[in-house]
């Protein structure tokens, strides 16, 4: 593997436009369905110009509330709040991360996917949505450290999983005391997890971010004069939005680090949103002497994204621990 000869996926990845086969969000949202089970919604639904049921993703509290519906109905989430201008996440895109995940396992796994809460995952930047752990411990039983510089965040995300019974003996949650790192003076010696993941801040400063908001709109026709938009489409505080240096810069750190760690995980991985990132990662990844590394495109609708996953075991080391769990 080089910079300028990127790896082939080597975990099945998405059709174009198309979900997870996993995926509970194929096809187009019931919302009948989630009316019944979560009233409020019906304040925000809208008819789009196709003539569908929708809602207008540009409204902060239709998102919001129509995120809690779809955890309700799908997941048995009773009560899902974030405090105003955090991150509301995309649901059906934070499941495909985990379920192609699942699938990394499975590979060292004679094709089976590890469940249960033996399996630890860590969840790098937890936000005040909490919403990795909330998805991977309802769909595969995985036990969840959240981790997070903000302790605003850590204090929404142990609300929602208080609030939710059985949810505390699954998932817990730790503040890392020091922004510029991510393993370092977090993880226990003695902890182990099978996976780590990350959605990475990919601004490189709040100007940048705003910027970004503002071009998807423009690109969305949504952007009009007379209305007042909000600045994010779905939130954000600076720590989940922009760091120094950006996507690049943040991971790189994580990587790095994740060489000081590796006895303590299995398989690290982090999302990419931008593609001219990767020949940095991969030639990041090839000093710190990763024993493979996989790339899992991911699509949803238009959108395409991706996560890098390395790990420092070999096959044969990587089936011992996991038989051994």
């Amino acid at each position: 593997m080089s910079a300028k000869r990127p790896p082939k996926p080597s975990a099945p990845s998405a059709d174009k436009g198309q979900l997870h086969p996993r995926n509970r969000h194929q096809g187009r949202y019931d919302f009948p369905a989630l009316i019944k089970t979560s009233p409020e919604l019906a304040a925000f639904v809208i008819i789009n110009p196709y003539g569908k049921e929708s809602i207008d993703f540009a409204n902060p509290a239709a998102v919001k509330v129509f995120n809690r519906a779809l955890l309700r109905q799908f997941y048995g989430i009773t009560h899902w709040d974030i405090p105003a201008d955090y991150l509301c996440p995309p649901i059906p895109g934070r499941a495909d991360y985990l379920h192609y995940l699942a699938d990394l396992l499975a590979t060292d796994n004679t094709g089976e996917i590890p469940r249960g809460a033996t399996i630890r995952a860590l969840d790098i930047g937890v936000g005040a949505n909490c919403i990795y752990p909330l998805l991977g411990n309802r769909e595969y039983g995985w036990h969840f450290l959240g981790a997070d510089i903000a302790s605003q965040a850590i204090a929404s995300a142990k609300a929602i999983v208080q609030s939710n019974q059985g949810l505390s003996e699954q998932i817990d949650l730790r503040l890392q005391p020091d922004a510029g790192h991510v393993f370092s003076g977090l993880l226990k010696p003695e902890e182990r997890f099978e996976l780590t993941l990350c959605n990475p801040p990919f601004h490189a400063s709040a100007d940048e971010a705003a910027s970004g908001s503002k071009r998807k709109w423009r690109n969305l026709g949504k952007l009009d004069p007379k209305r007042k938009l909000p600045v994010l489409n779905f939130g954000g505080q600076a720590a989940e939005l922009w760091c120094p240096g950006g996507e690049a810069a943040f991971v790189a750190r994580l990587i790095r680090e994740s060489a000081d760690h590796r006895e303590q995980v299995l398989w690290f991985s982090t999302l990419i949103s931008k593609s001219g990132n990767l020949p940095g990662v991969y030639a990041t990844l090839k000093k710190v002497g990763a024993v493979e590394t996989r790339t899992v495109e991911m699509s949803q609708g238009q959108k395409q994204s991706r996560f890098v996953a390395w790990t420092f075991h070999d096959a044969e080391q990587r089936r011992r621990w996991l038989q051994a769990r």
